[in-house]
């Protein structure tokens, strides 16, 4: 089972994470936890269930081969190899052409019901979105749940909201009578009234204003780097964040609505790529995987833990995609073997395979170039 984690890059828009380089020192170390842990927990996924249902787990491997050292343990050899960018659990009878002494076939992989093949393949990638998920259960029930207040810390030269009389560090508490406490909230209010008059309450020292302002529609980028036309009154965030202290079973929930809009999210970017929205070289490979991830590790825990929650949650739906050699892959072939009654001729299974690393192989080629595109133009 194949998990290729850094080779088709991540969808999530990361590039505007980048800013001030973080040492080398932070990067490389932020970059080891966060391939080694979001690696071990996939492989964990398809290692525990196969060891559940009674399949023989031959190689338990971090990293592809050639592998650094290894260690025997029962009937598992458990290994760390030297290519960072994946892993992999082989399990005994995992191929048609694979050996299985007679005394071993209950507990080769192919000699198994279809529903235990599809729930080991599956478990990588589902282990992938409980990690995410309960990292960020953890993070919310520790530390809080981070959100932009509606303080203003800018505001745009020529805007309604400048004509208006607002000024940076006003912080708006309500729109219509409607309380807004953070941001998004702000911004939704905003953009469900249209170009209507609103009358804004807003907290000024210690003094209570209020404000008519006529938001204009005016072009801006969304979250994937697309222009759009929206309704604003012409203010800009504050570059600070607050936290919202909850109790677990709001961090619970929490933790699971922002894994899913994780998800939405990322699903929203790979078919805007597959749809030519948005440019491909807006993907992130490796080398922006290690920059974020330094500069995440410099900003704090909490913001380190909520990037890998991301990065997690991109790998439980990329290897889902149906591409041979991908966990997507196998279940594809399982689909077609449930449909037809029988395994797919190992010959054409052996073709796509062949096909699906050409493709993969081919798409790591070109996250890296635009990963190195990147590192050394200044314009990006």
């Amino acid at each position: 089972m194949l998990n290729f984690l850094a080779a088709v890059g991540a969808p999530v828009q990361m590039a505007s994470l980048l800013g001030s380089m973080p040492s080398y020192v932070t990067t490389v170390l932020a970059t080891l936890v966060v391939l080694g842990v979001l690696i071990f927990v996939h492989e964990l996924g398809h290692f525990l269930v196969a060891k559940l249902l009674g399949v023989r787990v031959e190689v338990f491997s971090l990293g592809f081969p050639p592998k650094l050292v290894s260690k025997k343990v029962g009937e598992t050899d458990y290994r760390i190899s030297v290519v960072p960018l994946g892993g992999y659990v082989k399990l005994l009878g995992e191929s048609p052409h694979d050996e299985v002494p007679p005394e071993l076939i209950p507990r080769s992989f192919l000699h198994r019901p279809l529903w235990q093949r599809a729930a080991v393949v599956l478990a990588g990638p589902i282990f992938n979105f409980l990690f995410a998920f309960l990292a960020l259960f953890m993070v919310f029930a520790v530390s809080g749940i981070p959100y932009v207040p509606t303080e203003v810390g800018r505001i745009i030269e020529g805007s309604p909201a400048q004509r208006a009389g607002l000024r940076a560090g006003d912080q708006i508490l309500a729109v219509d009578g409607v309380t807004v406490t953070r941001w998004e909230e702000l911004s939704h209010q905003i953009r469900q009234r249209g170009g209507q008059t609103l009358s804004l309450t807003v907290k000024r020292d210690d003094h209570e204003l209020n404000f008519n302002v006529t938001p204009e529609k005016r072009e801006s980028e969304n979250l994937f780097g697309q222009k759009v036309q929206a309704y604003q009154i012409g203010v800009a965030s504050p570059e600070r964040l607050l936290t919202e202290r909850v109790g677990p079973a709001v961090a619970l929930e929490a933790g699971m609505s922002y894994s899913l809009r994780i998800a939405s999210l990322t699903l929203q970017s790979i078919y805007k790529l597959a749809a030519r929205e948005i440019p491909a070289d807006t993907l992130g490979g490796p080398i922006m995987i290690a920059q974020v991830a330094g500069k995440q590790a410099e900003m704090g825990f909490s913001p380190f833990i909520h990037f890998m929650a991301v990065l997690s949650v991109n790998l439980f739906l990329l290897n889902l995609l149906p591409i041979p050699v991908l966990d997507g892959g196998h279940l594809a072939f399982l689909f077609l073997e449930a449909v037809r009654g029988k395994p797919l001729d190992v010959k054409y299974r052996e073709l796509a395979q062949a096909v699906g690393m050409m493709l993969i192989l081919t798409m790591m080629v070109f996250v890296f170039y635009h990963d190195i595109v990147r590192l050394f133009s200044p314009k990006q």
